[in-house]
C-alpha cells in the first residue's frame, strides 16, 4: 500500500508519497504562489489557480505511477482566506481524486508538529515548531495540559505584499514590517498564554520554505541535499545576517547566492523577518531546520487509518 499527502499552500504546492512502512517514495515541490493577491482581493486569482491545477495534474500522474491507495489534499491559509476557496478545493479533488480538507490554523499546527517531531532526538526542553508559510505561520508546543497551538496571520507572501515589498527594503517598510510582526506576537500570547511558559527554555524547530532555503544558503549548495539541511542547526545571528543581507538586495541579486530557491527570492526576506522576531521573543539562540513537516503529519495519519480533521 502507498499513501499520498498533498499540500496546497500559499506559496508552494507539494506532494509526499510513502509506503506502508513510512518510507518516502516521492517528495515534490513546485512554487505556485496560490496566495498571490489574496491579502488584497480576498479571492484566489485565476492565474494562481491554474498554476496550482497544472501541478496537481502532474502529481496525479505520479500518484498513479506509485499505485497510491489512499490520498488526502490539505489547503491552508490562501484557501481559508479566499471567498472562492471551496470552489478551488472541489476542482482540486476532481483532479487528484484525493480526500480534501480545508485546515484551520490550529489543525495545520497540530499536523505540522506531528510530522516534524517524529524523527527528532529526545530533549530535556519542550519542543516548539514554527511553520512559516506564505499566508500564515503556525506554532505548536508541548506544555502541561497538552499541545498548545496558534496560527498567526503572518507569512512570507502576505508580509511582502502588505508591508515589506519584494525588493530592496527601506527604513519605512522595515519599521512597518516589524510593527506588524510584533502586533501578531502580542496577539499570540494574549490568545494562548501557555506559550509564555516556554520563554527562554524551548527547543525550536523551523519548518517550510523560509527555513529550508536559509539552511541551503548556509550550506552554500545550489543542489538540494536533504542530508545537508535536515536537522541543520541555524543560529539567530545567522538568521539576522541573511535577513539584512537579502533586505539590501534586489530579487535578481538574491538569486546569485548558492542555495537560493527560484520563486522564493522575492519573499524570503519577509520570512526571515518573521523568523528573527519569533526567535527574539522566545529568547531562542538557535533553531533546528526540519524537512519533515505537515506533509509527513498528513501522510502518517493516512497510514495509520486516522481522520485528518
Amino acid at each position: 500500500m502507498s499513501f499520498a499527502a498533498l499540500d496546497c499552500g500559499s506559496n508552494s504546492t507539494r506532494l509526499l508519497i510513502i509506503d506502508d512502512q513510512g518510507c518516502s517514495l516521492a517528495r515534490e515541490m513546485r512554487i505556485t504562489r496560490l496566495g498571490e493577491g489574496v491579502d488584497a482581493t480576498g479571492r484566489l486569482g485565476d492565474q494562481a489557480v491554474e498554476r496550482c491545477y497544472a501541478t496537481l495534474r502532474e502529481y496525479r500522474t505520479l500518484m498513479d505511477q506509485h499505485g497510491v491507495t489512499r490520498s488526502a489534499l490539505v489547503a491552508t491559509s490562501a484557501a481559508r482566506d479566499a471567498t472562492n476557496g471551496e470552489k478551488f478545493l472541489s476542482a482540486a479533488a476532481a483532479i487528484t481524486g484525493a480526500d480534501v480538507a480545508l485546515l484551520s490554523g490550529n489543525e495545520e499546527a497540530r499536523l505540522s508538529f506531528l510530522g516534524a517531531t517524529a524523527d527528532l532526538p529526545s530533549s530535556s526542553l519542550p519542543t516548539m515548531i514554527l511553520d512559516i508559510g506564505g499566508g500564515s505561520s503556525e506554532l505548536a508546543v508541548e506544555v502541561a495540559g497538552g499541545l498548545a497551538t496558534h496560527s498567526m496571520q503572518l507569512g512570507c507572501v502576505r508580509v511582502a505584499e502588505r508591508v515589506l515589498g519584494h525588493g530592496v527594503v527601506n527604513n519605512e517598510s522595515r519599521a512597518a514590517t516589524l510593527a506588524l510582526i510584533e502586533s501578531e506576537l502580542d496577539h499570540l500570547f494574549d490568545s494562548e498564554p501557555r506559550f509564555t511558559s516556554v520563554l527562554g527554555a524551548v527547543r525550536l524547530v523551523g519548518l517550510a520554505g523560509t527555513v529550508a532555503t536559509l539552511a541551503q544558503l548556509d550550506a552554500g549548495t545550489s543542489l538540494y541535499d536533504r542530508a545537508l539541511v535536515h536537522h541543520r542547526l541555524l543560529s539567530r545571528a545567522l538568521v539576522n545576517q541573511w535577513r539584512d543581507r537579502l533586505a539590501s538586495e534586489t530579487p535578481a541579486q538574491r538569486l546569485t547566492h548558492p542555495g537560493m530557491v527560484v520563486g522564493r527570492e522575492d519573499v524570503l526576506a519577509a520570512g526571515l523577518f518573521i523568523l528573527s522576531a519569533v526567535m527574539e521573543r522566545f529568547e531562542v539562540s538557535e533553531l533546528i531546520s526540519s524537512e519533515n513537516d505537515i506533509l509527513d503529519g498528513v501522510a502518517a495519519t493516512l497510514r495509520d487509518n486516522q481522520q485528518i480533521i
